[in-house]
């Protein structure tokens, strides 16, 4: 298999892997209402983004622009590549804007849960919200691998 190929798969399984894993692991605690385990989730939330997704970004982001180059694809018009390119960003900024900054909160609403030992309702909201922002970020890079997959036009 081509290298750039496989840098880009390995990429691809590190990034959607970890959205998709860490939404889980982070829904699981909460469920719990335990605010020492969630707290060590929304913890491992935001380390596992620069262990597995920002490193995954960077490998998908190289070894896609090297193969589009290669394969002399435009980024001119409406196209499958185009409008992956968009989907990315976009989930991009979603991630930025709003996923990180919300984690940041949950991780400090949640170090106060332990200290009062229930759940606030700042975390509550913050979570809520991490949730609805989390789901659009997961879903948009799963219709990028299908167009990936498919390059229907």
């Amino acid at each position: 298999m081509n290298l750039w190929i496989t840098l880009h798969l390995i990429g691809v399984v590190l990034f959607v892997g970890n959205i998709v894993t860490a939404a889980f692991w982070k829904v699981r605690a909460d469920l719990t209402k335990n605010p020492v385990e969630i707290h060590s989730a929304v913890k491992n939330v935001m380390f596992a983004d620069y262990v597995f997704t920002i490193p995954g970004l960077a490998l998908i982001i190289v070894s896609g622009s090297v193969m589009a180059a290669r394969a002399g694809f435009s980024l001119s018009g409406l196209n499958w590549l185009t409008l992956s390119l968009i989907l990315l960003a976009v989930t991009g900024i979603i991630w930025a804007a709003v996923l990180i900054p919300l984690q940041r909160r949950m991780i400090w609403y949640s170090a106060e849960c332990i200290e009062i030992g229930s759940i606030s309702m700042s975390y509550r909201d913050a979570s809520r919200s991490w949730a609805i922002f989390g789901i659009a970020a997961t879903l948009l890079p799963l219709v990028i691998l299908y167009l990936m997959v498919m390059k229907g036009f």
